[in-house]
């Protein structure tokens, strides 16, 4: 096995996957700056599995991330760092920006000057689509679903960075592109619809599944905006990491492509089908606010998946109810851990 970096390591996807290649015996380096909730939980976890190194730091800190890649010669990067919600992007643009658009290029760069043969995997977003407006959508059984995408979106629908979120993780889903067309680097894009599973400290703008799952057992408010009928495809994140390995052994073939890849068709939730599930697990009722839409929401958003179980042979195997009680068990086993880490 190889050499792999994981930044934004210490995060939810990114505990997971340093979990995942540690055990398959690759040495695991992780980036983070710590400064998300949970990230300090994460990384005592992390630092207690074999073969991980940690090491705190910025990824716009470009002298710091050429000398990380220069030095140590990585066979892959997972680049998961991020700022990761619109409404903070609404807040402060600039530092959206900064971070997710700077710091993936930074992240290039010092790939295209020190590793060239090393492979890139790019944390995307199905906010690359925009509110998708000219898909026609209808209500049926309580739910929203595409009228005519039976499939769901392929990586052909058009792109449309809508809000500050939108536009600095879809400037660096092209420029990891356009580097594997242009400097040959083996760079991919995956373009990530809802991720869910254990470690994960959801809050409110991000991580709908963990925080529901979380507010339920805490007594905390929960706020459903709009109408609670939108649906998302849902992926257990050991099905995302099992997908970066995948895009790595495969990396001649992948390279220069984004990937949509979430739950699919079979695997879909709507905000008030997430809490009627949550309400039987424990057995109480949930109260909630209705609110307004947010900015960008999507109705619907289901991945059209035929194109990486092409190039890559993947499929989602955990199904949206195991993958559901998995997350609420652990929730349940983790609770004075998750409120320590949402103080």
């Amino acid at each position: 096995m190889g050499k792999i970096l994981i930044t934004g390591g210490a995060g939810f996807i990114g505990s997971n996957a340093a979990c995942y290649f540690s055990e398959k015996g690759w040495q695991v380096v992780v980036l983070d700056n710590l400064s998300r909730k949970g990230a300090n939980i994460n990384c005592e976890f992390i630092q207690g599995l074999p073969n991980v190194i940690f090491k705190k730091g910025d990824i716009r800190d470009v002298n710091l991330v050429n000398q990380l890649i220069k030095q140590e010669g990585f066979n892959a990067i997972l680049h998961l760092a991020g700022q990761v919600a619109v409404t903070t992007s609404l807040v402060d643009p600039e530092e959206d920006f900064e971070i997710n658009a700077r710091g993936t290029f930074n992240i290039l760069e010092a790939i295209r000057k020190h590793s060239p043969n090393t492979v890139l995997i790019y944390s995307s977003t199905n906010k690359v689509y925009g509110k998708m407006e000219n898909t026609s959508v209808i209500e049926r059984n309580g739910r929203y679903e595409y009228e005519n995408l039976q499939n769901g979106i392929s990586e052909e629908y058009p792109l449309s960075f809508y809000s500050p979120y939108g536009c600095s993780k879809g400037a660096g889903d092209q420029y990891v592109i356009d580097y594997a067309r242009i400097y040959g680097l083996r760079t991919i894009s995956f373009r990530q619809s809802c991720i869910y599973g254990p470690r994960q400290f959801g809050v409110e703008d991000q991580g709908w599944i963990a925080w529901f799952t979380i507010a339920s057992m805490l007594g905390k408010s929960i706020t459903v905006y709009g109408d609670g009928k939108q649906i998302r495809d849902v992926l257990h994140v050991s099905d995302l990491v099992r997908a970066y390995d995948l895009a790595i052994q495969y990396s001649d073939k992948a390279s220069g492509h984004a990937f949509n890849i979430g739950g699919g068709k079979s695997n879909t939730l709507s905000l008030n089908e997430l809490v009627k599930k949550i309400e039987k697990e424990s057995g109480e009722k949930i109260e909630y606010i209705q609110s307004d839409w947010r900015p960008g929401d999507q109705k619907v958003f289901v991945c059209d998946t035929s194109k990486i179980n092409k190039f890559l042979g993947w499929n989602a195997v955990v199904g949206v109810n195991d993958g559901l009680g998995e997350l609420y068990s652990w929730t349940t086993e983790h609770l004075d851990e998750i409120r320590k880490a949402l103080r």
